[in-house]
């Protein structure tokens, strides 16, 4: 086992709609749309995506992919200040999906000193705000782009971090590896290569391993 000046909580909300999700009990993209959009908009875009979302599931069709198209279907066109002020708002939203023993982990983490970094798929500016409010400065998720005129574009300006790019991420932050011991805690197909990565990798879902 690796010696180290501290140790780093690796946290990860997943962009799968599951039942049991790393730190929230619900899917955190389903619900910002909902919640940024309305209950109708979601059902109406979900429904004209349908074939997408089918060919997603079969594997035919990149989760990257599937995923842009969900957002700019939604987002493109939205002023980034807009975005930012909905992303802030939804961390009220958020509070009430904390899944309790996750922030019980959360917690004792902070409290031994340890680095915290939450790494997730979703869109950093709806998960960031609450993450503040928690005490956590470390958030690597994935970047959207927004154009010369404060606009979203509705494509993503990073790669969609899942699997092997949460570690990439985490490595671009904390390159030396030998450095510090690392504890990361996952729920989704996503999460392996993190997990695999980690001197303690924590399944918080089994049937995902």
């Amino acid at each position: 086992m690796k010696r180290s000046r501290w140790d780093s909580l690796i946290l990860s909300i997943s962009f799968h709609a599951s039942s049991k999700v790393t730190i929230t009990t619900k899917d955190t993209l389903l619900e910002f749309i909902k919640f940024a959009k309305g209950t109708v908009s979601f059902y109406s875009g979900f429904l004209l995506h349908a074939p997408v979302l089918i060919a997603f599931k079969l594997k035919l069709y990149p989760n990257w992919k599937a995923k842009q198209r969900i957002f700019s279907y939604f987002f493109k066109g939205m002023r980034y200040t807009e975005f930012c002020k909905k992303g802030e708002e939804f961390a009220g939203i958020i509070e009430k999906m904390i899944h309790p023993s996750r922030l019980n982990d959360i917690r004792r983490h902070q409290e031994d000193g340890n680095t915290v970094y939450v790494i997730s798929a979703s869109i950093d500016e709806w998960v960031a705000p609450w993450c503040k409010e928690a005490g956590i400065d470390h958030v690597l998720g994935t970047k959207i782009e927004v154009d010369g005129n404060g606009i979203l574009t509705g494509r993503f300006l990073s790669p969609n971090c899942y699997g092997q790019e949460k570690v990439n991420r985490l490595l671009e932050k904390e390159p030396d590896r030998d450095s510090y011991i690392l504890y990361a805690y996952g729920d989704s197909r996503g999460d392996r290569e993190l997990l695999a990565f980690a001197d303690k990798g924590i399944w918080c879902n089994k049937n995902a391993e």
